[in-house]
């Protein structure tokens, strides 16, 4: 927020008495006076977009922790495949949102269900918003499409990819965060009047917005597909087909990490405003760090917690389960990181780790087959951190981070009230009903289509070579008993005059 300064020199002449310069005088003083308001003004916004620019930075590298974490999660005759997969969500969703999502997304004025400027960056930017902030939207929309595709990865044909990715971020994911995060969105905690239930929701960095949206979204898309070959054996039992790199597992969960310190303090969109009275040591930068402690615990609970949970259910400790719970403490607090307490956080990641591991026994029982639990993870724990932040919300830190509403309700466990939390439920309702009514029948046109899954021969030989022109490298799958033997290198494997081959 730009500093308000300015001096007049009909106010501060009558101060220098009656000398016959007053008025040179005081014109004079209030010219440098202005001229120095003026810089403090322009390197106010210069700090703000500088800050969200880095921010925007962060959250795009997350795009290249999706791509290891999901080639680590699938076998290695399909690791080219959803490496492409991840580049293309950001490809196609840097064109898509460009031209649509944005508009639709932050397009005011507009209603409360869609926005109406912007459309290609015409007339950008704006007063209220720059380009730094339409590359930080455009790598949360694309963050969105990234989960998707965990959901339906090995089996999903490459044009299905493109276009269920140009839709989710040109339209579906736009619509929903306009309804919650644009200054007049029908549900945003920043609408001026209306707010819903006295409150408007509160998702801050987007547990609904861009977790639910992507984890419903890869649902649909999944249950459509039906599970990959051999995943459930004739009898109905769950058969693991396990990833080929715990490695890229882990090394994708640490950038996926060091990129939420970008997706959630980031979202406070600027760093230089004070709380109270200016020279206090307390301003927005403590919140944006109180953020990035609560975004902290909540992982770090969350991962213990499926650490020793999954010991006791298996018998064993397995670092990609942890990994998953990890994601998942960040998925639930992203919702209410700025305006709960850090203890309060601990309690998010714990309930997290035992949402994730509940869908994911749920999800075998119902056969559903997600090989990187995305649905179960950024769904489901994103809806956990929704109801979250309506119980844990301090009034206090809710005042702060959406200030001028008298009264505005906080978290019920707080003693806050309902009404937040009501707010919160509805957002939920909403997300389910819109994803689904939405991508579901993408979906399933593309299936009626035959342009949804590959065919079952193609998916048994792997798309790396029937689709991309070679495996990534030499590998050993259980259900491949190649003659190339157990060992692992990094080389590339042509296709031969033998090896099935179809169009893309």
């Amino acid at each position: 927020m730009a500093l308000n300064l300015s001096c007049s020199s009909s106010d501060l002449g009558p101060l220098l008495g009656g000398a016959a310069n007053a008025t040179a005088v005081a014109d004079y003083i209030c010219s440098r006076y202005n001229t120095i308001s003026n810089r403090l003004s322009d390197t106010t916004y210069a700090i703000d977009n500088t800050y969200l620019l880095f921010s925007a930075y962060l959250v795009f590298a997350m795009q290249l922790g999706f791509a290891m974490l999901c080639a680590g999660s699938v076998r290695a005759k399909n690791t080219m495949n959803i490496m492409l997969t991840n580049v293309l969500d950001a490809a196609a969703g840097g064109l898509s949102y460009y031209l649509f999502g944005f508009a639709f997304a932050f397009g005011s004025p507009s209603n409360g269900f869609i926005g109406r400027h912007f459309f290609g960056l015409r007339e950008f930017p704006s007063p209220t918003s720059d380009y730094s902030f339409f590359l930080y939207q455009w790598a949360f929309a694309i963050a969105a499409a990234g989960i998707t595709s965990g959901s339906i990865a090995e089996r999903t044909q490459f044009v299905a990819y493109l276009i269920y990715s140009s839709f989710l971020t040109a339209f579906v994911y736009p619509i929903v965060s306009h309804w919650f995060w644009a200054g007049d969105g029908w549900a945003s905690p920043t609408r001026s009047d209306n707010l819903l239930f006295g409150s408007g929701v509160i998702d801050f960095a987007g547990s609904g917005v861009v977790h639910m949206v992507g984890g419903i979204a890869g649902l649909w898309g999944a249950l459509i597909e039906g599970p990959r070959i051999g995943r459930f054996d004739q009898s109905g039992r769950s058969v693991i087909l396990r990833g080929h790199s715990a490695s890229l597992v882990v090394l994708g969960s640490f950038l996926l990490w060091f990129g939420w310190y970008g997706f959630n303090p980031g979202s406070f969109l600027t760093i230089l405003k004070v709380y109270g009275s200016s020279g206090n040591y307390y301003g927005q930068w403590s919140a944006i760090g109180r953020t990035a402690v609560t975004t902290t615990l909540a992982g770090s609970t969350a991962a213990l917690t499926t650490l020793f949970g999954k010991r006791l259910l298996l018998g064993h400790w397995n670092v990609t389960d942890v990994c998953n719970g990890l994601l998942g403490g960040f998925a639930a607090i992203t919702s209410g990181c700025s305006v709960v307490e850090p203890w309060a956080a601990i309690v998010c990641g714990f309930v997290a780790a035992g949402v994730l591991i509940g869908f994911n026994k749920l999800a075998e029982k119902l056969k559903y087959d997600d090989p990187l639990e995305a649905a179960q993870l950024h769904g489901g724990c994103g809806a956990w951190g929704l109801l979250f932040t309506g119980l844990f919300a301090t009034k206090k830190y809710v005042n702060e981070v959406y200030p001028g509403v008298g009264g505005r309700p906080y978290g019920l466990f707080m003693g806050g009230g309902g009404k937040l939390l009501a707010a919160q439920i509805v957002q939920i309702l909403v997300i389910i009903g819109w994803v689904t009514a939405t991508m579901g029948p993408l979906f399933y046109g593309l299936h009626k289509l035959n342009l949804l899954r590959i065919s079952n021969e193609d998916e048994m030989a792997g798309m790396d070579m029937t689709r991309h022109g070679g495996f990534a490298y030499i590998y050993h799958d259980e259900e491949h008993k190649h003659h190339h033997g157990l060992g692992m290198m990094m080389k590339r494997v042509e296709p031969t005059a033998n090896s099935p081959m179809s169009s893309v």
